[in-house]
């Protein structure tokens, strides 16, 4: 595929997984608030857009075909991996924007550059632990 292509993709993918990140937080932010809300908006978002950007990248990224539980483990387990110090640059970014603005903009702002920050490095930790070879 040809790189500009690539760019074009795993960026609309980015764009995707914020977008579901954010409205899963919105949903529990609204639903709870003060610090506890936060904290659980903050790991709802996390996990949908996990999962989210997972799926994307696999085929239309990675091109990984397997399939089977067994073997979306094993991605899916490496993948999470991988994104655990994204996730933390994701989640220091929005919650320093928080504590210095006490803004949801800005809040969301953190969100999005810390969210940016971290899919150009998983891309790469992707490319080279996760989706190297088949699935056991």
């Amino acid at each position: 595929m040809p790189i500009h292509t690539l760019i074009l993709r795993y960026g609309l993918f980015a764009v995707i997984a914020t977008l579901a990140n954010l409205a899963a937080q919105r949903a529990v932010l609204w639903q709870v608030g003060g610090g506890t809300g936060l904290a659980l908006a903050i790991a709802a978002g996390t996990a949908v857009g996990l999962v989210v950007k997972y799926l994307l990248d696999k085929r239309w990224i990675f091109f990984d075909t397997t399939t089977g539980a067994r073997a979306h483990g094993e991605r899916f387990g490496r993948y999470t991996l991988t994104g655990v110090f994204t996730t933390a640059v994701f989640w220091g970014m929005e919650t320093l924007f928080w504590l210095i603005w006490r803004d949801d903009t800005m809040r969301e702002l953190g969100a999005v550059i810390g969210l940016a920050i971290g899919y150009v490095v998983k891309f790469q930790l992707d490319k080279r632990f996760v989706f190297t070879r088949p699935a056991a």
